[in-house]
């Protein structure tokens, strides 16, 4: 896919984080639940049969496929890759309510815009190693507008693809080769299951884990998984996190439905939330714009992508990065309370590649 269609379809995928975004979070009412809610009650035969990922066919990026991982943003130098082994779970892209769950391959807008997915985010990973990316039935972004027993089922078939394909994954890579694990809003809620469910396999071997776009209580969620939050830019094995908010900031659409919910050490929720900072590579980090090495900004013609560099600074408050400076246009869809969600990675894409860099330097110390 050309530079000029990845970029056209950015503002899609803003839209995209829009619905989702709404979804994950539990922002609508009655209107948002009639126009996204699927129809009828789950099925898993609905999303057709499941992945073998034993099969090149299963996966959207890994070593030997032409991966839209690969890409890079006008007069970036590509360099060597590490030798990390990523392993990145794209969010949601399905926004049909034919059914619970997308099937594997769904074509249409739904597959443009996981290829996207992967160019906008996977690739600012490229140069710490090979990047592994599955296929995965995803929830339809109305399965998280529920408490229901149809969207319980929705979230545990998308997940059992997630792990599924991490199980291949992790037999796969050769085993004295540092991981790398990233995922952003629908997948870094299966991310975070992952990492309770397979931490003995990650060991040693995790360089860091990219949860991004969700939140993580320090009390209700992190413990499950025996990882810290990073609090040093060398430090391993780790957990990077944060959601970006203009200023002023006002998350409570976010929070009050997030704290009603049992994190996964099955202790409540409070507003205890993770908040690393790409930029400086610490928990609590504050950073000023000239510390950016670069956003990720469409052109005004939307025919390439470029780097702004020393735009956009960045603090840790109350579990929130905060964000400031001369933020580039990119694009209308900033979310109720100031609410970045769908520009994680794309405001601080290329510190996140220097932050994958320099922890894979220090795990191999």
């Amino acid at each position: 896919m050309c530079a000029r269609r990845f970029l056209i379809i950015v503002f899609l995928f803003i839209l995209l984080g829009v619905a989702g975004a709404f979804a994950i979070f539990q922002f609508g009412g009655n209107v948002l639940l009639k126009s996204a809610t699927p129809r009828g009650h789950f099925e898993a035969k609905a999303a057709g049969d499941g992945p073998d990922y034993t099969q090149s066919a299963a996966w959207l990026a890994r070593p030997g496929l032409d991966s839209a991982a690969s890409w890079l943003p006008d007069g970036f130098e590509r360099a060597a890759p590490g030798k990390a082994a990523a392993f990145y779970v794209h969010p949601t892209t399905y926004l049909n309510r034919d059914r619970w769950n997308a099937p594997l391959d769904p074509g249409g807008q739904t597959s443009a815009r996981t290829t996207l997915f992967l160019r906008s985010q996977a690739s600012a990973l490229s140069s710490a190693g090979d990047i592994w990316a599955p296929r995965y039935r995803q929830a339809a972004y109305g399965a998280f507008l529920l408490d229901s027993p149809d969207a319980t089922r929705a979230l545990d078939l998308a997940y059992s693809d997630v792990l599924a394909a991490f199980d291949t994954f992790i037999a796969d890579v050769p085993a004295d080769r540092p991981l790398i694990l990233a995922g952003h809003s629908q997948g870094s809620l299966h991310l975070l299951r992952l990492l309770a469910d397979r931490k003995t396999k990650l060991s040693s071997r995790l360089v860091a884990a990219y949860v991004v776009g969700w939140p993580i209580s320090t009390t209700a969620d992190l413990p499950a998984t025996g990882l810290a939050a990073c609090a040093t830019p060398a430090a391993t094995g780790c957990v990077m996190s944060w959601q970006s908010f203009g200023q002023p900031a006002n998350p409570n659409l976010v929070l009050d439905a997030w704290e009603k919910a049992p994190g996964r050490s099955a202790a409540h929720r409070r507003a205890d939330i993770i908040c690393t900072n790409p930029v400086t590579g610490t928990v609590g980090g504050a950073s000023l714009p000239v510390d950016n090495p670069g956003t990720l900004v469409p052109d005004g013609n939307f025919t390439s992508a470029s780097l702004a560099a020393g735009q956009v600074g960045a603090r840790c408050d109350h579990g929130l990065l905060e964000i400031g400076g001369a933020i580039p246009a990119l694009g209308p869809y900033v979310l109720p309370g100031n609410n970045y969600h769908v520009y994680d990675y794309a405001l601080f894409w290329a510190a996140i590649r220097r932050d994958a860099e320099r922890r894979l330097a220090a795990w191999r110390r």
